[in-house]
């Protein structure tokens, strides 16, 4: 299906800084200019994302910072309204329960009606790139924060003592997906999905993103009828939800 839906309140939910703006930027901004309210939630900093020689461990604290800039600059492009960083440590990410805990109340707490997140199974893309072990902790939290936590009452019951009341996710968008059943038509934002990429200097060639993101949205949109697109395999959760599809 073609995923015309925008919701009220998303939260986008991923390992580093930069994953956002490669994998969803375009739907997120195509939402945040229909009125949606952004929730972007960085687990770690990137701090680990250099293999500069020059550079020892003294490093990370200054590449944290500078990194978590770069997605501030790349959310007010994409119009998020909150950003919020766990800065859990970079490349050492386990899917933990105190991870799930730490999700399940900004859920609470923020009450999306769509989390975006990647997909924990998947291992590897085409026969080039072998997924961060990061990308798929942090989508497996992301998922069982979604279902069972966020919504059931008795889980992490602190959680409740301190006002966070159960919440129930509607639909739960997942990207990277082998299975993907929704496309999304970036057309009129694949521009400022480029331009927020393009903020992560310290990570990309700001040279090449548009050449790369336009080259991807195109092969997403083939045979959708669509000129650029980003897909999702999409979890519709809530039964009133399933019922609005025909």
């Amino acid at each position: 299906m073609t995923a015309e839906y925008t919701s009220t309140v998303a939260m986008s939910i991923h390992a580093h800084p930069d994953d956002q703006e490669f994998s969803i930027g375009g739907t997120l901004a195509k939402w945040a200019q229909a009125g949606c309210k952004v929730i972007s939630v960085i687990i770690t900093s990137g701090d680990s994302g250099s293999n500069d020689p020059s550079k020892d461990g003294t490093y990370k604290k200054e590449l944290a910072e500078l990194r978590e800039k770069e997605q501030l600059a790349a959310n007010a492009i994409l119009g998020v309204k909150q950003t919020i960083f766990l800065r859990c440590p970079d490349g050492e990410l386990e899917p933990t329960i105190q991870l799930r805990k730490d999700l399940t109340r900004l859920i609470r707490q923020f009450k999306p009606d769509t989390v975006f997140c990647g997909d924990p199974q998947a291992w590897f893309h085409g026969n080039e790139y072998i997924n961060h072990p990061d990308h798929r902790a942090a989508a497996q939290a992301a998922c069982e924060a979604v279902f069972p936590s966020a919504g059931s009452r008795l889980i992490f019951a602190d959680l409740l003592e301190a006002g966070y009341e159960p919440h129930d996710v509607s639909r739960l968008y997942i990207h990277g997906a082998a299975g993907s059943d929704a496309w999304v038509d970036i057309s009129d934002t694949l521009d400022v999905k480029i331009k927020a990429l393009q903020q992560h200097a310290s990570q990309v060639a700001v040279d090449k993103v548009g050449e790369w993101i336009t080259q991807w949205a195109e092969e997403e949109a083939k045979d959708k009828g669509m000129q650029y697109a980003e897909s999702f395999r999409v979890m519709i959760l809530k039964k009133e939800e399933i019922e609005q599809i025909d």
